[in-house]
């Protein structure tokens, strides 16, 4: 099977009460970024942004990223 990771900021920020746009405001990354992210399309993401992420939103690197297996 394969895997994939998979991106929870759509959930922490409904979790958080925090607009994508607010998360942008905080931690200094654009709105196209943080949208990329989001969608699951991040072909990377560096630590330094990771850390500022869940500095902002008060969570683990493990809330916002989760290994996912994929049926085919």
């Amino acid at each position: 099977m394969d895997k994939i990771i998979k991106v929870n900021l759509d959930l922490l920020l409904v979790q958080r009460k925090m607009s994508l746009t607010e998360l942008s405001e905080k931690v200094g990354i654009t709105m196209a970024n943080l949208s990329t992210l989001k969608r699951g399309k991040a072909k990377a993401i560096r630590f330094t942004t990771l850390l500022a992420i869940c500095e902002a939103l008060e969570c683990e690197p493990g809330d916002l990223l989760e290994l996912e297996e994929v049926t085919s």
